[in-house]
C-alpha cells in the first residue's frame, strides 16, 4: 500500500534560543488545538490512518473475540461505611462500573450509583467518590471525555436524594470529609481566561484547598490553604483515623518528596472559618511522608527518609524534633515497602514488593512485630479495603492469567484465616494453558533488569513468535503483573508472547531504581528497553521484525526514543499520548510537575540531557544506514489534559525521512486521557 502523507505548512521564522543553541520550531502552530489549520491537519492524518486500520483482515474476528472475552463480571473489594457495605461491579461490557450497596455481606445488593445513566455514549465517568464516615453523604466527581477536570456533586446516602451543592474547577483533588459530616475538603484552581474542558493547553497553577459546608454555595467555601509564593505546589488532605487532625501533604512535582503539615481540628473553637493554623511538622522537600494512622499524638508514617526502599516511623507531635523520631518497621534489605493500612485498632496490613511481585503481611501496630504472612500467589494486590475501627478486611489479587480473586479475613474471629470471598473466571480462558516466567537480562551497563514473559505453555524457542513488549520506566511507577484480556487474545490466537520489562525509572526496587532512570540518567530507561528486545532475539523467542513495542504517556516517550535510537530492533511501535517534545513539555497543562523526573530545558545543563533524546528533535533526516523505521502509530486523545495532543501532532509531521510504513497519527476524539495498560491499586480506608 502506498501512502501519501498530508503536508503541513512550515513556519521557518520560529526559532527558539536555548542557552545559545538555536532550535527551529517550524510546526509550533500545531500546538493550538483550536485553530482551523490544526483541525484540518488532524483530519487529514486520520484519513491516512483509519482506512489502513479498517482493512486489517482479522479486525472483525478480533473485535468479536475481544468482546466475548471482555464480557466477564468485574468486582472491587467491598468496603464498609456506617452499617452497610459498598462495592463496584461491572456486568461485563458496561461503559462505567456501577456502585452497589448491601446491608450485610450476605444480603441482596441494590444499585447505589450508576454512572452509565449520565450520558448516552458513556463518556461521563465517575472520577472520584467519597462516602462520609458514617454514611450520611456521598460526594462524587464527574469528568467528561477523559478530562482531569471534575465537577463534584452530592447525594444523601440514605434515600439517594440529590443535593443542590456543586463544586467546580476541581482537578487533581482530594475529597476528605470531617467526621461530623458537616463538610468536605477539596482542591480547585482559580478561574482563568479561555476554556477548561480538557482540550486546553494552558498551565495549571495556584491550586488551593477549600472546605465546603454541606447545604451552602461554593462561593461561600472556606479557603483553608494556599501558596501564593509557590504557584506550582499541590496539596492533598487526609482526616486522621480519630477525626481529630487534618493532615496536609504538599508536593511540587512528581518526585516522591513532600512537606507534611497538620492542624488539630479540636483546637478550633469556632470551627473551620478561614486559613487553618497549620503546624509544619516537615517543611522541606527532602523525603516522602505518608500518614498511616495515629494513636493520640503519635503518628505512624511511611517514609523514604534515609530509606530508598521505605520504612515505617513514629513521630510524637508533642516531641516533634527529628532526633525523637522512632523506626517502627525498618527498611528491608531488598524488598520495597509498599502500601500500609491499619485494621482492627492494633494491626497493620503491610505490603512488600519482592522482585516485582507482592507480599502481604500482618504486623502489630505498637511493636512493629511481624505476626504472619497472608496467602498470596505470584502476582499483585490491586485492591484493599479496611478501616482501623473495623475488624475485617478484603484484598483483591490478580496476575497476568488471573482476572481477580477477592479474599476476606475477620480478625475478630479465633485463628482468623483469609478465605475466598469472590473469584472471577473468564469463559474460554484456562489459566493452566499459559505460563508466566520472570527472567533477568543484562542491560547495556550489565545491570540486571527483570522482565515477565507470558506465553502458551511449552512453546519452542525457534524465533517464530510475535512479541508484544511493554514498558514504562518513570515516576516510581512499578509495572507489576496485571490481567488484560487483549494480551491473552494475542497469546492464544497469534501464538504471541507478552513481555513486560521492568526498566529503571520505575519503583520496582525503590528510590535507587527510580533515580537510576531520571534526569541525567534517563538514557538508562531506553538502554534497558532496547536490551529487552535484544535479549528476546538472542534467546530465540522471536526476531526483530516480529517485535511490537508499546507504552503510554512516559511510556510513549520511551517507545519513540527507542525507535529513533534503534529502529532495527523493532517491527512495529505504538506510542500512546507520548511526551514527545522534551524542550517544551513543561509549558503545557500540568507538564511542569514532570520536571522532577525529566529536568527542564530552561536549565542549561538539563537542556543538554533533553536535546539528546527528545523524540521530536532526534528523527533522522535521512535513512540511518538504510535501516527502515518500523511501522509506527501515534495515538493522542483530544481531551488529554496531561500528555497534550500537540506532542504527537507535531512529532507526527516532523520533516524527517519516513520508512515504507506509515508514521500515522490518530487523534481519537473523546477518548480518555491515559489508556490504562497498567493496573492501579484501589484502597478504601
Amino acid at each position: 500500500m502506498a501512502f501519501t502523507y498530508p503536508e503541513a505548512r512550515r513556519d521557518n521564522s520560529k526559532v527558539d534560543d536555548y542557552h545559545g543553541v538555536k532550535v527551529s520550531d517550524p510546526y509550533h502552530w500545531l500546538e493550538d488545538p483550536d485553530s482551523e489549520e490544526t483541525k484540518m491537519f488532524v483530519e487529514e492524518q486520520n484519513k491516512l490512518t483509519m482506512p489502513f486500520l479498517e482493512q486489517c483482515v482479522v479486525k472483525e474476528l478480533f473485535h468479536q473475540r475481544l468482546t466475548e472475552l471482555y464480557n466477564y463480571p468485574k468486582y472491587s473489594c467491598p468496603y464498609k461505611r456506617g452499617k452497610r457495605y459498598f462495592y463496584f461491579h461491572n456486568e461485563g461490557l458496561q461503559n462505567q462500573d456501577v456502585l452497589y450497596v448491601q446491608d450485610s455481606l450476605n444480603s441482596p445488593a441494590s444499585v447505589f450509583f450508576d454512572p452509565n445513566t449520565l450520558s448516552e455514549d458513556g463518556t461521563v465517568a465517575l472520577k472520584m467518590g467519597r462516602l462520609s464516615e458514617e454514611c450520611e453523604y456521598f460526594a462524587y466527581g464527574l469528568s467528561s471525555a477523559g478530562s482531569d477536570w471534575v465537577t463534584v456533586h452530592f447525594l444523601k446516602a440514605d434515600d439517594l436524594t440529590k443535593l443542590p451543592d456543586i463544586l467546580e474547577r476541581v482537578k487533581f483533588s482530594c475529597l476528605a470529609w470531617t467526621h461530623d459530616a458537616k463538610g468536605i475538603f477539596y482542591n480547585s484552581y482559580p478561574r482563568q481566561d479561555g476554556k477548561a474542558d480538557g482540550t486546553e493547553t494552558t498551565t495549571n497553577l495556584n491550586q488551593k484547598l477549600y472546605y465546603h459546608v454541606i447545604g451552602t454555595s461554593q462561593s461561600e467555601d472556606v479557603l483553608v490553604a494556599e501558596f501564593p509564593d509557590n504557584p506550582k505546589w499541590h496539596s492533598s488532605l487526609t482526616v486522621s483515623d480519630d477525626g481529630r487532625y487534618a493532615v496536609l501533604s504538599i508536593t511540587e512535582g512528581c518526585e516522591p518528596v513532600n512537606r507534611l503539615w497538620y492542624c488539630d481540628l479540636q483546637q478550633l473553637p469556632n470551627g473551620i472559618t478561614g486559613l487553618l493554623p497549620w503546624v509544619k511538622l516537615v517543611d522541606t522537600f527532602e523525603a516522602q511522608y505518608t500518614y498511616i494512622t495515629n494513636e493520640g499524638t503519635v503518628f505512624t508514617l511511611r517514609t523514604n527518609l534515609d530509606a530508598p526502599r521505605y520504612r515505617l516511623i513514629t513521630i510524637d507531635l508533642q516531641k516533634p524534633e527529628q532526633i525523637q523520631w522512632k523506626t517502627l518497621i525498618p527498611q528491608h534489605k531488598k524488598d520495597v515497602l509498599g502500601f500500609v493500612e491499619c485494621v482492627n485498632q492494633r494491626y497493620l496490613l503491610v505490603n512488600y514488593v519482592h522482585d516485582v511481585k507482592d507480599i502481604l503481611q500482618l504486623y502489630e501496630l505498637q511493636s512493629g512485630k511481624l505476626i504472619r504472612d497472608l496467602p498470596l500467589d505470584v502476582g499483585t494486590v490491586v485492591g484493599l479495603s479496611c478501616k482501623k475501627k473495623h475488624p475485617d478486611f478484603f484484598y483483591k489479587f490478580t496476575s497476568f492469567t488471573t482476572p481477580g480473586i477477592i479474599y476476606h479475613c475477620d480478625l475478630s474471629q479465633p485463628d482468623p484465616e483469609p478465605t475466598i470471598f469472590r473469584q472471577v473466571e473468564v469463559k474460554g480462558i484456562n489459566p493452566s494453558d499459559y505460563q508466566t516466567t520472570q527472567v533477568f537480562y543484562p542491560s547495556k551497563d550489565d545491570t540486571k533488569i527483570p522482565m515477565f514473559l507470558v506465553h502458551a505453555r511449552g512453546i519452542e524457542r525457534d524465533g517464530s513468535h510475535p512479541v508484544f513488549l511493554y514498558g514504562y520506566g518513570g515516576f516510581e511507577n512499578s509495572i507489576q503483573p496485571y490481567f488484560n484480556t487483549a494480551y491473552l487474545l494475542f497469546i492464544r490466537h497469534l501464538g504471541g508472547i507478552l513481555a513486560v520489562a521492568n526498566i529503571r525509572g520505575g519503583g520496582e526496587y525503590g528510590q535507587t531504581w527510580h533515580k537510576a532512570g531520571t534526569l541525567g540518567n534517563k538514557q538508562n530507561c531506553f538502554d534497558d528497553f532496547q536490551c529487552a528486545a535484544q535479549y528476546l532475539i538472542n534467546e530465540r523467542y522471536t526476531t526483530a521484525s516480529q517485535i511490537a513495542i508499546n507504552g503510554a504517556s512516559n511510556g510513549g516517550l520511551l517507545v519513540a526514543a527507542c525507535v529513533n535510537q534503534k529502529p532495527e530492533l523493532f517491527g512495529c511501535a505504538v506510542a500512546e499520548v507520548g511526551v514527545m517534545d522534551m524542550l517544551k513539555f513543561h509549558k503545557f497543562t500540568i507538564g511542569h510537575a514532570w520536571t522532577t523526573d525529566y529536568g527542564c530545558a530552561d536549565d542549561p545543563e538539563q537542556f543538554k540531557w533533553l536535546i539528546k533524546y527528545s523524540p521530536l528533535h532526534n528523527l533522522p533526516q535521512t535513512p540511518r544506514d538504510g535501516t527502515p523505521y518500523p511501522a509506527m502509530l501515534l495515538l493522542t486523545a483530544d481531551h488529554d489534559d496531561r500528555g497534550s495532543p500537540a506532542h504527537s501532532e507535531v512529532c507526527g509531521h516532523s520533516p524527517a525521512w519516513r520508512g515504507p510504513q506509515p508514521w500515522a497519527n490518530s487523534a481519537a476524539a473523546g477518548q480518555s486521557g491515559h489508556t490504562q495498560w497498567t493496573w492501579s491499586r484501589e484502597t478504601h480506608r
